[in-house]
């Protein structure tokens, strides 16, 4: 396959700069030879876009005339702004409100702007878990998705992403796996599974689709290259029994122990997402870009904390 870097290096401009995934992609759009400017919110946070050695720029990511200021000079789009609840918040009502609000706003405010700057190309993250539940069959992207209300925010994002393609401009929609590593959910998963706290839900035989948060950035990168399209973006699928067993291992202990049924019902409508079994293949991005997952297989080495 040929490399994933793009033909030439390129200007980018990157949403949700300061995240587990903005931090990921600059680190791997820099080592690509590519520019990043990167949106922050406050002073403080361009103060961190700063450090990461991008661009940093000040703006509104809900007004378009802001953003398309901010993206100009730059050849492509990287939206990768999400807010997402963290631990036992998740499960409280509203919480996912901004994260919504970024999804669909915020990714119609992204695209529009981008169009009014003559950026070329849009790179839209987004979530496999759109998939439907196919049991133990292997799921690439031209399986059905299956679109509740918690699932909705993401899909729009893909759309806006779609209708931004026409003509001389190009997107590409990555549908990462769930992200486990050294962010701050594997964090609280662990502290969980050494005091000997539930931390699993869902069919134990079901399947997850998992990424470690550094091939997420390579994959960013690889997607500044890639033909236009939707790609699935992740490890190995694996069983869901396995992937907690091994959160309790590296936390010392002997398997991992499964939520009650009061905490399952304040989850809501979400918990469906996010127990349905997804046996999600990568081969198609893999094939494309050759890009490929330095952290093939989930094991308890992709909790250690990085130096």
């Amino acid at each position: 396959p040929k490399s994933y870097q793009a033909e030439r290096c390129v200007r980018v401009f990157l949403t949700g700069a300061t995240g587990v995934m903005g931090r990921s992609a600059t680190r791997a759009m820099q080592q690509a030879g590519h520019s990043v400017v990167g949106l922050a919110r406050s002073e403080s946070r361009a103060r961190l876009v700063a450090q990461s050695g991008a661009e940093p720029v000040v703006g509104d990511y809900f007004d378009v005339d802001s953003m398309a200021a901010a993206m100009s000079g730059c050849d492509a789009v990287c939206n990768l702004a999400t807010r997402i609840p963290i631990g036992s918040a998740a499960a409280m009502p509203g919480a996912w409100r901004a994260n919504s609000r970024i999804r669909t706003l915020g990714s119609t405010v992204i695209a529009s702007a981008a169009m009014q700057a003559g950026v070329q190309r849009l790179v839209q993250e987004s979530l496999s878990f759109l998939y439907a539940d196919r049991g133990d069959e292997f799921i690439d992207e031209e399986c059905p998705i299956d679109v509740t209300g918690a699932a909705e925010p993401a899909a729009v994002a893909e759309a806006n992403a779609r209708g931004f393609a026409s003509g001389i401009h190009s997107s590409v929609v990555l549908r990462f796996g769930l992200i486990t590593g050294y962010d701050d959910n594997s964090r609280i998963k662990l502290k969980r599974a050494a005091k000997e706290k539930p931390i699993a839900m869902g069919p134990p035989q079901g399947w997850c689709h998992v990424i470690h948060p550094d091939d997420l950035g390579d994959a960013v990168a690889a997607a500044l290259g890639a033909p236009e399209g939707l790609y699935n973006v992740g490890a190995e699928p694996i069983r869901r029994v396995d992937l907690n067993d091994e959160f309790a291992f590296a936390a010392g202990r002997e398997a991992a122990k499964y939520y009650g049924p009061l905490t399952m019902k304040l989850i809501g409508e979400r918990l469906e997402l996010v127990t349905r079994s997804q046996r999600v293949t990568s081969q198609k991005f893999m094939d494309v870009t050759g890009w490929k997952p330095m952290y093939d297989t989930f094991s308890a080495a992709w909790l250690v904390e990085r130096g």
